[in-house]
């Protein structure tokens, strides 16, 4: 069988989307509309944190909970959501997934505490998570390797990746104008619009036979969860606490009996042959470490933004305009690109910038501002991600047999999401283990002179965010360095005249 019609087939298992293009139109621009307003949610927040640390009694520390209670949830279960599509009907489980994201932005847009809001980002982490995978899967499915296949990636890393900036902005104008609620609730309607929607414009696929991998699912998640809060424990109470280490303990148990497990499973929810070739894996902890960075630039910077420079929140979402409109116009240029230069130079060429972005931001300090320190990293970022996630995504995707299409589509999101939580937490303890130091001698400093002789808290926080961003940039040489020593990527069999033209 060729690899166009195992495609096509694949594509009828998975969705079988109405023959009519209009109507085919409407129902790839409806999930893809769900897959924004799920990936706005990992950054929408983002503005608001500094409102929602003060209204909610958060500390420095446990406020990245607000986004990895998210992240971890939702990376930790695609995998598991993408079996439940298979097992149940891809457009019922959507839905229902759907249902459950838009009732936990209900919840967490009325939360009274910091343990209800984590609790609903939590539980909207697992509807994102059963209702996304069906997105990428259709993609992949869709459109056979070559030329439209890499134009439909090009839309969906536009969507992905610039929605992702695109939420620092809304969230900025949401705050500012109405309350940082409502970051959580402008979700509700259109959840209602799209579930309304789906049974009119997606049509339910058959079901498949087989199991659910739960322990391989719980363990997963909960020893990633577990490693990020060894992470974050660490930042504030040092890396000799009882409890850190308990942590580590506890995320290595469960991470080791999680591949067990998946070694052994007939229906694993990771199928660990997806790591079998060389480069795949290599794309996929590519991704895992330019998210890590990303992560932490927006948790970082947007408080740099708003608590040292004084932005307002819609001035914060306002100045990651350039970064947005960068990202969505190179990463539109992109698959025009991956034809004539070939995928691993592309990639190449975009994290050069990256990596000189984040060196720049580590360069931070109380004195500097936004047009001297801020905007040119923010170019160089938009810049380079765009350039380097079409054909990193690509590399991911590239040779999976189409009976692993969903599987495999799924684990780019993992990896993605476990990815920023990871490299949130490991960033948030680098700016503890920077700043505590120096906290500790201004509060000794302030017992004995009674008079602040100690250096100003901005200079502080911006010392450890400076750190943070350090961090991040060894994160991203590290990927450049796999991107030229491991993989080993051949020009995509596509007429190249041709994608290049249209």
């Amino acid at each position: 069988m060729s690899i166009s019609s195992a495609t096509r087939s694949a594509t009828t298992a998975l969705f079988p989307w109405p023959a009519r293009p209009s109507r085919r139109g409407v129902s790839l621009a409806l999930v893809l509309c769900a897959q924004l307003m799920i990936v706005l949610d990992l950054t929408v927040v983002n503005i608001a944190l500094p409102l929602i640390q003060h209204g909610l009694g958060f500390s420095p520390a446990s406020l990245s909970w607000v986004l990895n209670a998210y992240a971890l949830t939702f990376g930790g279960l695609l995998l598991f959501g993408g079996r439940l599509g298979d097992i149940y009907g891809r457009r019922k489980v959507f839905m229902a997934g759907l249902a459950i994201f838009t009732l936990a932005s209900l919840a967490g847009g009325l939360a009274t505490s910091a343990p209800m809001l984590l609790a609903a980002r939590a539980v909207q982490g697992v509807g994102g998570a059963i209702a996304s995978p069906a997105v990428l899967a259709l993609i992949v499915s869709s459109f056979p390797e070559g030329r439209e296949r890499t134009r439909a990636l090009g839309i969906f890393t536009a969507v992905v990746m610039g929605g992702a900036s695109l939420g620092l902005v809304l969230g900025g104008m949401i705050t500012e104008w109405v309350s940082w609620r409502w970051v959580l609730f402008i979700n509700v309607p259109i959840g209602a619009a799209v579930i309304a929607a789906a049974p009119r414009f997606l049509a339910e696929t058959a079901r498949q036979p087989g199991r659910f991998d739960v322990a391989g699912a719980l363990t997963s998640t909960a020893g990633m969860s577990a490693l990020v809060y060894a992470f974050i424990r660490a930042a504030s109470h040092g890396w000799g606490d009882p409890l850190t280490i308990a942590a580590f303990a506890a995320a290595a148990a469960l991470l080791t009996a999680f591949l067990i497990i998946e070694a052994r499973s007939a229906h694993p929810v990771t199928p660990l042959r997806l790591f079998a070739d060389r480069g795949r894996s290599a794309s996929y902890l590519i991704r895992l470490l330019l998210v890590a960075g990303m992560f932490g630039m927006f948790f970082f910077l947007t408080q740099f933004l708003q608590e040292v420079l004084g932005f307002s929140p819609l001035r914060a979402g306002v100045a990651f305009l350039p970064m947005t409109t960068a990202l969505f116009a190179v990463s539109r240029l992109a698959p025009r690109l991956v034809p004539r230069f070939g995928p691993k130079p592309l990639m190449v060429a975009g994290l050069l910038p990256v990596v000189a972005a984040m060196a720049w931001l580590s360069q931070i300090t109380p004195a500097t501002t936004y047009v001297s320190g801020i905007l040119g990293p923010m170019l160089l970022l938009g810049t380079g991600m765009g350039v380097a996630f079409v054909p990193l995504t690509m590399a991911s995707l590239h040779g999976v047999a189409p009976q692993d299409a969903g599987a495999a589509a799924s684990m780019v999101n993992v990896m993605q999401q476990v990815g920023g939580a990871l490299g949130l937490a490991i960033l948030v303890t680098v700016f503890g283990n920077a700043t505590r130091p120096a906290a500790a001698a201004a509060a000794a400093a302030r017992q004995v002179t009674a008079v602040s002789a100690a250096p100003p808290v901005h200079q502080i926080v911006t010392h450890g965010m400076a750190s943070s961003f350090a961090m991040a940039a060894v994160f991203d040489a590290v990927a450049l360095l796999l991107v030229v020593l491991v993989l080993r990527m051949r020009q995509f069999p596509q007429p190249a005249a041709a994608a290049v033209t249209d």
